[in-house]
């Protein structure tokens, strides 16, 4: 089981790989791939230098001992001045590549970021009803991050260290012997092994320590999210224990992590110095016999602690790269998520003549074994209004939901004048309706800005037209701040009613040929409500309007009303014809008269 895992994740990670090599070689984008073969000349010219900087070591040293042959015509000041300043020029070289190479990264960082939130966006209404927010931020945060990382140093820290390895194992075998050839490789094979084997036994333990971390970050955000409900529930120590047990498994996943990076370090360091000393004991044997000078003692230790330092980054370098490409794995599944509802290949936008809907023997049902409406029939003339009232549960908010196509008929066929919504564009399917919802969810931002949201661009004028007709500019002009009044998080600095009362006013600014009103006045008082019905009605003038309401009252004067029972419709009429028929129409208005009298 654990090697199938192993197998999974090796070809996740190449499939990961795959998927970010477009980033950094677009087609049609010729300054990115010029900059990316510069970042990899500099690179290559700075590990030319650097394995050359050694040599240049070893001859300011023989040149002070007074051995060997003088190199470039130089003294020992003359050496040691080349030296530093090939270490100045391989510094330079280096940070010229990271500059050449950061508009690159940042570009597939930002590309691929936005490709991620496009495509959220375009997910079904399914998904994101059980999606938990607070995951689906951290895997984003952690995908883009680990895209960052694996630019970086996959590039510029693994590629290198190859490069330099193979350069210092030439120069080994060249100057001096095999011997030291196969000291090196042996104890960088060994090193490269154990640093894999612990690595792949810490990135099980890091994954633990992120869900971890995922599943408390979100019952933070979730409880910050209701914040409202666990103040009226008085539940703060409830969520404070329950993110404490969370925090606490997290504690404990990332302890194990800490022990298993020491003992790593650790062993690390044993190999790397058990062969640094092998190497310099071959070498101060050959200076004692008169084979080698003491500047070739201290140039092989110069290569071997230059080979040394990066590969003590090797452990670390290698858990991240996996861990970024687990997050980055994530992240892809999440691209790959297929969507529910997607667009005809070449479909046409929709037009919109009158806005005649017709429902055609409607079925549909959130989950296979559960049908919510079971062949539903229903036309709604140009002009008309038409209300659909039931029981809850009974399937009218569903039918909103499908008009606006959050979900595709299960049989059937839902019409706006004679085209099937599934055979037109989304864009121009939504740019027809405008919603007011039950509970209108505001932006953490302006008033202006909430009911602007209605149409991109709008004047100041249009949006305080919008405002009057939605009764509420009096009222933002009553604030200090009037329209630049923030609203909060989800509109919390607003009351149920001012919040709705901006739904309607962005509805409205949106002008659409069809409106979708889904208990659009259920959070307002009886005066306010009798304000809106008269400003929804003008709205409404010369407009299809379908009405979802529990209230009946504000549905009395619709052309018609259409009663839905456990997904059936079971009458319609007008309101007189309904209450004449004295069936299941009437039984709800009385019921909901005699609780209003009370």
């Amino acid at each position: 089981m654990t090697d199938q895992i192993a197998q999974d994740e090796r070809r996740s990670g190449l499939r990961t790989i795959r998927k970010v090599a477009p980033y950094l070689w677009p087609e049609g984008e010729r300054w990115v791939k010029i900059r990316v073969v510069g970042a990899i000349a500099l690179l290559v010219l700075a590990k030319l230098i650097a394995v050359g900087i050694p040599v240049l070591y070893k001859g300011a040293v023989d040149a002070l001992a007074g051995e060997g042959v003088p190199m470039l015509a130089l003294g020992a000041v003359g050496l040691t001045v080349a030296y530093g300043f090939a270490r100045l020029i391989n510094v330079g070289f280096q940070q010229l590549r990271d500059a050449v190479f950061a508009a690159v990264g940042q570009r597939a960082l930002r590309a691929l970021a936005l490709e991620t939130f496009h495509h959220i966006h375009q997910l079904s209404l399914r998904y994101h009803i059980t999606r938990k927010t607070g995951g689906l931020s951290r895997i984003i945060e952690r995908g883009v991050k680990g895209v960052d990382f694996l630019l970086r140093f996959l590039l510029f820290s693994v590629g290198p260290l190859v490069l330099e390895l193979l350069m210092v194992a030439v120069i080994l075998t060249v100057l001096f012997d095999a011997w030291y050839l196969l000291i090196v490789a042996g104890t960088i094979a060994l090193y490269v092994w154990f640093t894999f084997a612990v690595t792949e036994w810490r990135v099980k333990l890091r994954r633990e320590m992120n869900d971890q971390d995922t599943d408390a970050n979100q019952k933070a955000i979730d409880s910050l999210l209701n914040f409202e409900t666990v103040k009226y529930f008085g539940a703060e120590e409830r969520e404070a224990s329950r993110y404490d047990s969370a925090m606490r498994l997290y504690e404990q996943a990332a302890l194990k992590t800490s022990y298993s990076l020491a003992f790593l370090n650790f062993g690390q360091s044993l190999l790397i110095t058990g062969g640094l000393i092998g190497v310099m004991v071959l070498a101060a044997l050959g200076v004692q016999r008169g084979d080698l000078t003491v500047g070739d003692f201290v140039m092989v230790n110069a290569y071997m602690i230059q080979i040394t330092v990066p590969l003590n980054f090797l452990g670390t370098v290698y858990r991240e790269i996996r861990q970024s490409l687990v997050d980055m794995g994530e992240m892809f599944n999440l691209l790959e998520q297929p969507r529910e509802v997607s667009d005809k290949p070449d479909a046409p936008d929709l037009k919109v003549a009158g806005g005649r809907i017709t429902l055609e023997g409607v079925r549909f049902g959130y989950e296979e074994t559960r049908e919510i409406l079971k062949g539903v029939d229903l036309t709604v003339e140009p002009g008309q209004m038409v209300a659909i009232v039931g029981a809850t549960g009974s399937g009218k908010s569903t039918i909103g939901r499908l008009l606006f196509r959050f979900y595709d008929v299960t049989e059937g066929a839902l019409k706006i004048d004679g085209q099937d919504i599934r055979d037109v564009t989304q864009t121009s399917l939504h740019d027809a309706i405008g919603v007011v919802p039950q509970d209108t969810v505001l932006f953490n931002d302006t008033i202006r800005y909430n009911i602007a949201y209605g149409r991109d661009a709008a004047t100041q004028e249009q949006i305080e037209d919008a405002a009057r007709a939605a009764q509420i500019h009096d009222f933002i002009m009553s604030l200090p701040e009037g329209y630049e009044t923030m609203v909060g998080e989800r509109g919390l600095k607003l009351s149920g009613g001012e919040k709705q009362r901006v739904g309607i006013a962005r509805t409205l600014l949106k002008n659409p040929p069809i409106l979708l009103l889904d208990e659009a006045t259920s959070a307002l008082d009886s005066d306010t409500e009798a304000d809106i019905k008269d400003a929804l009605a003008r709205a409404g003038q010369g407009r299809t309007v379908i009405t979802i309401a529990h209230r009946l009252s504000t549905i009395a004067e619709a052309d018609q009303i259409v009663v839905l029972e456990a997904g059936d419709v079971i009458e319609r009429g007008t309101h007189d014809v309904l209450l004449a028929q004295n069936g299941r129409y009437a039984q709800l208005w009385n019921r909901q008269q005699a609780d209003e009298a009370a």
